[in-house]
C-alpha cells in the first residue's frame, strides 16, 4: 500500500522519529545516497510560485539518483484545462511521485485519492508539513534537548505553517505558544484536533493576542509572512491589524538570553521581521531553510525507495 505525506496529523511519533534519523544520515554523509533513487522521477505539480520548495526538492531528487520534472500552472491546470482525477491517473503511468503545491487542501487530498503513487504536500492553505518537519529537525540539531523543555513562540498569522507547527508541537510533547491579532488565530477544530495527543505527551498549545505575552522565557521565536499567496487584497488590512506582531530587538528582549529565530521564508522585511534580527546573531532562519533539502531528502527516500 502506497504512503502519502499530506500532513503532520497524519503521521505517528514514529514517523517523525524515523524522517529526522534518515535526515540525520543523509545531511553527514549525502554521497552515501546518491544512488538511492536512481531511475525514479518526481512530478513536481506548482500553481503556487515557489524558491525553496522547488529547488529543495529538484536537488534533492538530483543528489538521491533521481529526476525531477516541473509542471506550472499553465501546464496542468489541475480541474480547468483537465480533472485532478485524470492527472493523478495519468501521471501514477509515469513518474514514481508527486509533490503538490497549491491553494485548496482539498486538491491534495483529491490527488492523495487518485494517484498511484506517492503524494507529498508541498503546500496548501490548511498544511505545510515539509516545512514543520524541517524546522523542528533544525531545533533538535541546534538546542538538542528533550522536547518537553522546549518552548516555541510563533508570532504572527495562525496559517498554514502555524497549523502544521501546532500538530508536531503536540505529538513531539513541544511547548507552542501562539500570538495572532484577534481574527488571525488558529482555527479551533485544529487546535482541539492537537489538544487531544498534546494531553497525552505533556505538551501544552496556549494562544495569546499578546506577542509580548506569547515570547516570554522562550527558548525559540518564529513568524511568517503576514499576507501569504491569494491574500494580497488584504495586505494594507493586515498591515493594519498585525501592527505591534513584529520581531524586532524589543520583543527578543523578553525571550530567554540565546533565543533562536526562525522564518520559513519569504521574509518581507520591515514588516514581519526587521533586518538587525533575521540577520542577527540569534537568526537561525538560513539554516532552518538548508534542512529542507536533507528532511525532504529523507522523506523521498522513505516513500519513493523501492
Amino acid at each position: 500500500m502506497k504512503k502519502d505525506l499530506i500532513s503532520i496529523a497524519d503521521l505517528s511519533l514514529k514517523d517523525i522519529q524515523k524522517i529526522f534519523s534518515q535526515a540525520k544520515r543523509i545531511k553527514k554523509n549525502p554521497n552515501r545516497y546518491a544512488g538511492t533513487l536512481k531511475g525514479k522521477t518526481l512530478a513536481l505539480i506548482f500553481e503556487k510560485p515557489s524558491n525553496r520548495t522547488y529547488v529543495s526538492f529538484s536537488v534533492g531528487m538530483y543528489q538521491l539518483g533521481g529526476n525531477a520534472i516541473y509542471l506550472g500552472p499553465e501546464q496542468v491546470q489541475l480541474g480547468v484545462r483537465e480533472s485532478i482525477h485524470d492527472v493523478a491517473k495519468t501521471l501514477s503511468r509515469y513518474v514514481d511521485g508527486i509533490v503538490l503545491r497549491t491553494f485548496a487542501h482539498q486538491t491534495v487530498l483529491k490527488m492523495a485519492q487518485y494517484a498511484d503513487v506517492p503524494v507529498i504536500n508541498g503546500l496548501s492553505d490548511y498544511s505545510h508539513p515539509c516545512q514543520a518537519l524541517a524546522d523542528v529537525f533544525t531545533i533538535q540539531e541546534k538546542l538538542g534537548l528533550s522536547y518537553n523543555k522546549i518552548i516555541m513562540a510563533y508570532v504572527g498569522d495562525g496559517n498554514n505553517v502555524c497549523n502544521s507547527l501546532i500538530f508536531i508541537a503536540a505529538k513531539l510533547g513541544m511547548h507552542l505558544k501562539i500570538a495572532s491579532p484577534k481574527g488571525y488565530l488558529p482555527k479551533e477544530e485544529v487546535v482541539k484536533k492537537a489538544s487531544i495527543e498534546a494531553k497525552e505527551t505533556g505538551s501544552f498549545i496556549e494562544l495569546f493576542t499578546n506577542p509580548q505575552e506569547a515570547v516570554y522565557q522562550a527558548d525559540i521565536i518564529y513568524t511568517d509572512v503576514w499576507t501569504s499567496m491569494g491574500q494580497e487584497r488584504e495586505a494594507q488590512k493586515r498591515r493594519s491589524d498585525f501592527k505591534g506582531f513584529q520581531i524586532n530587538e524589543q520583543l527578543l528582549s523578553l525571550a530567554k538570553k540565546n533565543v533562536l529565530v526562525m522564518h520559513c521564508l519569504p521574509a518581507h522585511r520591515g514588516e514581519e521581521i526587521t533586518d538587525s534580527v533575521i540577520d542577527g546573531k540569534h537568526s537561525i532562519v538560513f539554516d532552518q531553510a538548508e534542512n529542507r533539502l536533507h528532511v525532504q531528502k529523507a522523506i523521498l527516500v522513505s516513500l519513493l525507495k523501492s
